[in-house]
């Protein structure tokens, strides 16, 4: 009679079966730990999976707008130092024509003029660091004021010398969120150019070098300097609209970071793995699996032999 093993066939393929889901736990734990995510296929997302990839996708526009509202941020700030300069080039044409009339003397004033022309024209066509006119609107490969001299603007319309678009360059901030950044040479050179050009049509008629008669004086006070005063004024309160969209830029990228982070909170709570919690299932799967090892080990060895009693041999 023979003796067979105590482990039946279907019993070893269960066991079989036992180790190799411990050894599956076990290796997805360890990925696990050495990835940091839950799992490196959406198989093992599972239904998480499309909220996953939205979250993603919401994250990485977030990001977008976040850098293009930072791009747009950069040049408003370049815009503001600008503008206050043209602002304060104003002052000083309003400040020296006051000067000039109340002294009755005009010697340095068609010299400072053109001073103002000369900084005034730089700024108005600036570029940025991509070599585009700032202040050219749409048209941002062409200087947008032609002049180069107060001489040049005698006898002629000063929007001749403007020659920048019209469409102001905007920024998209968020879904459907647009702000406008740009600022045209012409919407803040005009008044400023149309000052110097009277003053300068003035000082051809009649030479403002020297002593002033009344008359000089007259033209002064009564068309230039009130150019120059209105020119200060639209300066100005272009300066303060250029704030309030630096200020609205800088809400939108605070607004966008935030948004980002909130997504990348979700992506992160899908797909990144608990790593406390995936070292305390490794040790647990490690356990499960050497005692499934052990077992199937045990009972491939085990017998009826280990179960009858010893003989005992008689004389």
């Amino acid at each position: 009679m023979s003796v067979d093993r105590v482990a039946t066939n279907s019993q070893a393929q269960y066991l079989l079966s036992q180790v190799m889901t411990a050894e599956n736990a076990l290796n997805t734990t360890q990925t696990q730990i050495s990835s940091g995510k839950v799992s490196t296929n959406y198989a093992g997302i599972g239904d998480k999976t499309s909220a996953l990839e939205s979250a993603r996708a919401a994250a990485a526009r977030s990001d977008g707008y976040a850098t293009n509202t930072q791009l747009a941020l950069t040049q408003t700030d370049l815009q503001n130092t600008q503008l206050t300069q043209l602002s304060s080039l104003a002052q000083q044409l309003q400040q020296a024509i006051t000067t000039a009339a109340g002294n009755a003397d005009g010697s340095a004033l068609m010299t400072t003029a053109q001073g103002i022309f000369d900084q005034a024209a730089q700024i108005l066509n600036s570029t940025d660091a991509n070599g585009n006119y700032i202040y050219g609107g749409q048209v941002a490969d062409q200087k947008p004021f032609t002049a180069t001299s107060m001489s040049d603007l005698i006898g002629t319309s000063v929007s001749s010398f403007f020659q920048n678009g019209t469409q102001k360059k905007s920024v998209l901030v968020g879904d459907g969120q647009n702000v406008q950044i740009g600022v045209l040479a012409s919407d803040v050179g005009t008044q400023l150019m149309t000052a110097l050009q009277n003053l300068a049509q003035q000082n051809q008629s009649s030479s403002l070098d020297g002593a002033l008669t009344d008359t000089q004086v007259s033209g002064l006070t009564g068309s230039v300097q009130p150019e120059a005063t209105a020119a200060y004024a639209g300066l100005n309160t272009a300066t303060a609209a250029n704030g309030d969209v630096y200020n609205h830029l800088q809400d939108a990228i605070t607004s966008q970071t935030s948004l980002s982070t909130l997504y990348k909170g979700f992506v992160s709570d899908i797909e990144d793995v608990d790593m406390g919690k995936a070292v305390t299932n490794l040790n647990q799967n490690q356990v499960a699996l050497q005692a499934a090892l052990q077992v199937t080990a045990k009972l491939g060895q085990l017998s009826l032999l280990n179960y009858l009693p010893a003989a005992t041999s008689t004389g």
